[in-house]
């Protein structure tokens, strides 16, 4: 099968939609499928064909100050890299931007769209100038236009499906989370990452990995963190990741005086950062807008158990005092309460808990969700009808192009006037 992805987010950005998109291309390749990736063009991208099948778009970098990359599609660019593919489906990751310009692609090839609703978009607006409660109502209503639009909904979580269900999204919907590869994760070097960083063999570590980025609620977590260190001499604090937060941070914890026991250690990619996960003791997590608990699973793919507030994509990965401590609140005494608790694990109880850490990462395995999206698209391709001889001309084409048009800026002007009825209301 040849599947096409189009995101607006990619290597070498650092976040769960580009690592969900690697990570599924990389296991359809392996199981004998053809992947071409059309991205955005990021700060530090490979050169040439170092990165494989990847067409990438102009785009504007770090867009209102933020990490990420904004894509200019170029229609003849994604049309000639889409001739030479003949791809079988089109899987779309965000539902503006290069998520129209898959959505015209495939009207005009007559084939199947799939999207995966990675972001909870509504608690993304500050990015963008203008943030307000209708901008907010208006990302929503938005979102489920596009759902609707598209042949196939994937949900990352049971979490996210519901909420697709109760927002008005009627096109079938499947949960597939990213999964985690096992065998990249099982083995790592934590000791000598201890050492390259100076942190010591016995030191208790509490580790994160991810953007450091504020909806991230890392205020929360840094402050659950800076308190813990606070009455933890041995303690080591370990961050993985970049982001505008980073500075915010690095305050607060200075201004704990726990500051010589914190190690920033940038973005790690491939076994550095399989080896960061393995010299942590505990994964802490706080975030409460993700789909998914993509870094959850990867830690706990290293045997590594978490601490993470509750939340949608949260509550599915880890279940309290089995794989981990889930918690009701962010109050950063909680969270501070919680890494004491794992602190404190005698043997028994620590193997207990590695047990329910294992049974987590096998559920979450790459290669099984990379299998069930592939029955997604085999499914839809199956549905699809055959092209007639006058479905393939030129003026039929035109036809469905200029219909998905007018399906996209309906979309758009539906979402616009909710939003501001409501504001009206």
């Amino acid at each position: 099968m040849n599947i096409v992805h189009m995101t607006n987010t990619y290597l070498p950005h650092v976040g769960g939609v580009a690592r969900s998109v690697e990570s599924f291309a990389r296991a359809f390749r392996r199981l004998g499928h053809q992947v071409l990736i059309v991205a955005p063009a990021f700060e530090g991208e490979p050169a040439g064909d170092a990165e494989g099948e990847v067409v990438r778009m102009p785009a504007i970098v770090r867009f209102n100050g933020s990490d990420f990359s904004v894509p200019m599609p170029v229609p003849l660019r994604v049309k000639a890299a889409l001739d030479g593919f003949q791809a079988d489906v089109i899987h779309s990751h965000h539902p503006f931007l290069l998520g129209d310009t898959a959505l015209r692609a495939a009207a005009a090839r007559n084939l199947p769209v799939v999207f995966t609703h990675h972001t909870l978009y509504e608690r993304y607006t500050h990015y963008v100038p203008g943030d307000s409660a209708a901008m907010k109502r208006f990302v929503v209503d938005l979102v489920v236009g596009y759902c609707n639009l598209c042949d196939a909904v994937i949900a990352p979580s049971e979490s996210v499906q519901a909420l697709l269900a109760e927002r008005g999204v009627t096109a079938p919907t499947t949960v597939i989370p990213t999964g985690v590869e096992r065998e990249r994760f099982a083995t790592g070097d934590g000791a000598g990452l201890r050492a390259a960083r100076a942190i010591p063999p016995e030191a208790f570590v509490v580790g994160h990995v991810g953007r450091l980025a504020a909806e991230k609620n890392l205020g929360a977590l840094t402050d659950g963190v800076a308190r813990f260190l606070g009455s933890r001499p041995g303690a080591h604090f370990l961050v993985a990741g970049d982001g505008p937060f980073a500075e915010a941070m690095a305050s607060t914890l200075g201004r704990a005086g726990v500051a010589g026991r914190v190690h920033f250690v940038g973005t790690v990619t491939g076994q550095e950062l399989v080896d960061t996960y393995h010299a942590m003791d505990v994964f802490a997590f706080a975030s409460q807008t993700e789909t998914q608990g993509m870094v959850l699973a990867e830690a706990m793919a290293c045997g590594v158990p978490v601490v993470a507030v509750d939340a949608s994509g949260v509550r599915e990965v880890v279940r309290d005092r089995e794989n981990g401590r889930l918690l009701a609140t962010d109050d950063a005494q909680a969270i501070t309460g919680a890494l004491a608790w794992i602190e404190a694990l005698g043997p028994d109880e620590k193997a207990g808990l590695a047990e329910g850490v294992a049974a987590t990462a096998e559920r979450f395995s790459m290669d099984r969700s990379a299998r069930m999206a592939l029955e997604v698209y085999e499914w839809l391709c199956a549905g699809h009808p055959a092209s007639k001889e006058i479905e393939g001309s030129t003026w039929a084409k035109a036809r469905r192009l200029l219909g998905e048009e007018w399906r996209i800026l309906r979309n758009i002007a539906s979402a616009f006037g909710e939003a501001g009825r409501r504001s009206e209301g």
